[in-house]
């Protein structure tokens, strides 16, 4: 009987220690919350492979991702940010706005974590010192380019144009688009109803007809965006405007319709970020896109403009830690840009951005072309919508 009660009491004991160990590894589960905007198929499954990875290897992370259409992220981010409660980890395209949210109090300075070895792994340190200012960093690049025009070779043949020769200035731009439509082809595919794609063309011509100094006169208050660059910029704009090249009814087109009408080659061209040969990838059913017959040119030199003709207006995507964020969202953050996941993420869609992970893309033309661009750009101007406070 004694030796009965005894073993009761040991079989208890055991259930008690067996439940505070559980109990204890609940309570060591570090939750990571994460939100990003890849929502096609191809690089939502990337990224959930990559957070998959991450959890293995640390059985006590617990990595919970928020997949958002870019509109709605915008959205919601700021109701997130009102309420003082920022994801732990989310999509940034550094600038003005992720600087405002470092003035707020709303993200993590992550310097002492990215000094040395991982602050030195980046190629483009230009795309890192925007997800940063004066000595604090907040968050990192993911992928980093140049926006230009893509174009549809054999659409430009069908025209009378030379697919190898593509226009260089702004008049051969204006002539090639008036051939495009003497052929009956849709010169240029633009989706306005988000209104960011329709800004790429505004932006660039201020960049070529201004430069770098009237953007930093306008920027500094020293001058303005009424400024005569600026001004100009609309008059070059209404003046294509005018000619109708773009689709019928691209007011409400989205940036979807724009893109699909592109692989659709139902226009020629599209004023787009490195991101779109991705894009068109994933709208097509073999995933071929457009590669076999998709070219690039970097946008068209004005004449007389104070612009220097390797200015670039780029940018890219990337990742900052929210104020509340745990340790280990800054690794996992920094596990995100290892040159494995940046080679793996190339070969889906991004143009890397750290030191061993280039030359997974450099054998495509397109994208040799845009990372060339983005590299010898004597001024990288960041979308303005991104680079500029909110309220501006």
């Amino acid at each position: 009987m004694r030796k009965t009660r005894i073993l009761s009491a040991v079989l208890v004991l055991a259930f008690a220690l067996l439940s505070l160990g559980i109990a204890s590894a609940q309570d060591d589960t570090v939750t990571i919350d994460w939100w990003h905007i890849n929502t096609n198929e191809n690089e939502a499954a990337f990224w959930q492979s990559v957070a998959d990875a991450y959890m293995e290897e640390h059985p006590n992370v617990n990595i919970e991702i928020t997949i958002l259409e870019n509109e709605a992220f915008k959205s919601r981010l700021v109701t997130v940010m009102q309420a003082g409660d920022p994801p732990d980890l989310f999509q940034s395209w550094g600038g003005g706005v992720l600087w405002q949210f470092a003035d707020a109090g709303l993200v993590r300075n992550i310097a002492p974590e990215l000094e040395g070895e991982w602050r030195d792994s980046f190629s483009a340190q230009s795309a890192l010192e925007l997800f940063g200012r004066n000595g604090e960093y907040y968050g990192v690049p993911w992928t980093w380019g140049a926006v230009g025009i893509f174009y549809n070779k054999a659409l430009f043949e069908q025209a009378g144009l030379d697919p190898e020769n593509p226009p260089e200035t702004w008049d051969e731009f204006i002539a090639a688009v008036e051939a495009l439509q003497e052929a009956g082809i849709t010169p240029i595919s633009l989706g306005e109803r988000e209104k960011w794609p329709g800004h790429f063309w505004w932006v660039y011509l201020a960049i070529r007809l201004g430069g770098e100094q009237a953007f930093l006169d306008a920027y500094n208050r020293t001058g303005s965006f009424a400024s005569e660059p600026f001004i100009q910029a609309g008059e070059y704009l209404k003046q294509l405007i005018d000619m109708n090249p773009f689709p019928d009814g691209y007011l409400g087109l989205g940036y979807g319709d724009q893109a699909t009408v592109m692989v659709n080659q139902e226009a020629a061209m599209e004023l787009m970020g490195q991101w779109a040969p991705g894009f068109y990838r994933a709208l097509t059913e073999d995933g071929s896109g457009l590669d076999e017959v998709l070219g690039w040119f970097p946008f068209p030199v004005i004449e007389g403009g104070e612009g220097n003709p390797s200015d670039v207006l780029g940018g890219g995507d990337g990742f900052a830690v929210g104020i509340n964020a745990p340790d280990e969202a800054v690794d996992f953050l920094r596990y995100i840009t290892s040159v494995e996941n940046q080679r793996a993420g190339a070969e889906i869609w991004i143009v890397p951005v750290v030191n061993g992970a280039e030359d997974v893309v450099t054998e495509n033309p397109v994208m040799e072309s845009i990372i060339e661009a983005r590299n010898n750009a004597e001024y990288f101007q960041l979308y303005y919508d991104q680079f500029l406070p909110p309220a501006v």
